[in-house]
């Protein structure tokens, strides 16, 4: 071979024509592909978001859920303050209530009512020194028409219909409710509630649902017919029908009767999940390795098949938390909830319901809380399954 001249590479050049790749573990690639899904990790996001404020989030304020300002009551997020001296501003509510407040949206207090001419329309009100008259006559009486509903004057000065400015609630950011509770406490505080239930039903899925329906995929025959009809059987009669019995039967505890009622029904999805999980994987050579070296079948099962299957399992975890959310905000809604003072947030929305058409922002932040929380869980669900799944993978 004359005729070539061959020269050997040197070990740096060797080194630059290898593919290297670090090694990984199934998680880790799991959480690599998990991380190139952008909705997955805003739903993980949104996820971390909730469970600490739901945590943290009462930590960071002096009030709480049962705290009552009926002076305060349906005073919204938004205020339009009206400015009726150099540093005298005041809101107008709904119901006809003057509150004193500052500039930039903090309440003061509530200025009292000392006189009412309901046949002219024209209120009087008073903080001790100062005394401000509220007339909404105009358009109503005849002589008196204007582009306004009402004016205010103070101490019978020139009187204000111009709003000053309109600006955030500083003292209750997400306005209070009918009787002066912050809503923004109550919604923390539902947080915790509605994750409590949510996350208890979550954990019932993991243990019953998971052993009964590995268990009756594994002995199969009888066994597993007679356990999945009775999986069946409780499938088969409506959540609210089982709320009903479970509160005739303890009484109606609020928070604990609607977690018992979840927790006796709410495995049977993930038990049939796990059934048709194991029945694929018991006929695999390393399940029938494991018998022929007398493996025993506690070992079998919780060694070898729910490892095995543990990915379409945290997968299914995942979206039941948000159905038991919603289902827990379904039945609170309907008056099945937590018992007053607490709240979860079907039953903020419940209370909201009456007044929605004056009060709009108390059904809004309830049910905003609600939809954030189911879209995190679903998309986070969505990114576990793809990357979960090695059927799934896209390098």
């Amino acid at each position: 071979m004359s005729g070539y001249d061959f020269t050997f590479a040197s070990s740096s050049e060797r080194t630059e024509q290898e593919i290297a790749r670090k090694s990984l573990t199934y998680w880790q690639d799991a959480w690599r592909r998990l991380k190139k899904n952008k909705l997955a990790m805003l739903g993980l996001g949104g996820v971390i978001f909730i469970l600490l404020s739901a945590i943290f989030g009462p930590l960071f304020f002096s009030q709480s859920y049962s705290d009552q300002n009926l002076d305060f009551a349906n005073i919204p997020p938004k205020l339009d303050i009206y400015r009726l001296s150099e540093d005298y501003f005041l809101i107008l509510t709904r119901d006809y209530k003057l509150i004193e407040v500052t500039e930039n949206g903090e309440l003061l207090s509530r200025l009292k009512q000392i006189n009412k001419d309901a046949l002219n329309k024209v209120y009087t009100y008073s903080d001790g020194s100062n005394t401000v008259t509220l007339d909404f006559s105009y358009n109503l009486l005849p002589g008196k028409t204007a582009d306004y509903d009402y004016t205010l004057s103070f101490n019978g000065s020139e009187e204000i219909s111009q709003k000053h400015k309109r600006t955030r609630n500083k003292t209750y950011p997400f306005g209070t409710d009918v009787v002066g509770r912050s809503l923004l406490i109550r919604v923390i505080y539902g947080a915790r509630i509605s994750l409590t239930i949510a996350f208890m039903a979550a954990l019932v899925n993991l243990f019953i649902g998971v052993i009964w329906g590995s268990i009756a995929a594994y002995e199969g025959g009888r066994t597993d017919n007679l356990m999945m009809r009775f999986v069946d059987l409780l499938n088969s009669i409506p959540l609210v029908i089982y709320v009903i019995l479970i509160m005739v039967l303890v009484g109606n505890r609020g928070l604990w009767t609607l977690t018992l009622a979840l927790g006796s029904v709410y495995w049977v999805v993930m038990a049939r999940l796990v059934r048709g999980q194991v029945l694929s994987l018991k006929e695999q050579e390393f399940v029938l390795a494991a018998i022929a070296l007398g493996v025993s079948r506690r070992k079998i099962i919780a060694r070898h098949l729910i490892p095995n299957a543990i990915g379409p399992i945290i997968v299914t975890l995942t979206m039941l938390i948000p159905q038991a959310v919603f289902t827990e905000a379904f039945i609170a809604f309907i008056g099945l909830g937590a018992s007053a003072p607490m709240a979860s947030w079907g039953t903020l929305a419940s209370d909201a319901l009456s007044g929605l058409l004056s009060y709009p922002y108390q059904m809004f932040y309830p049910s905003i809380a609600i939809a954030v929380t189911m879209l995190s869980f679903n998309f986070l669900g969505d990114g576990l399954r793809d990357a979960l799944d090695p059927r799934l993978r896209k390098g």
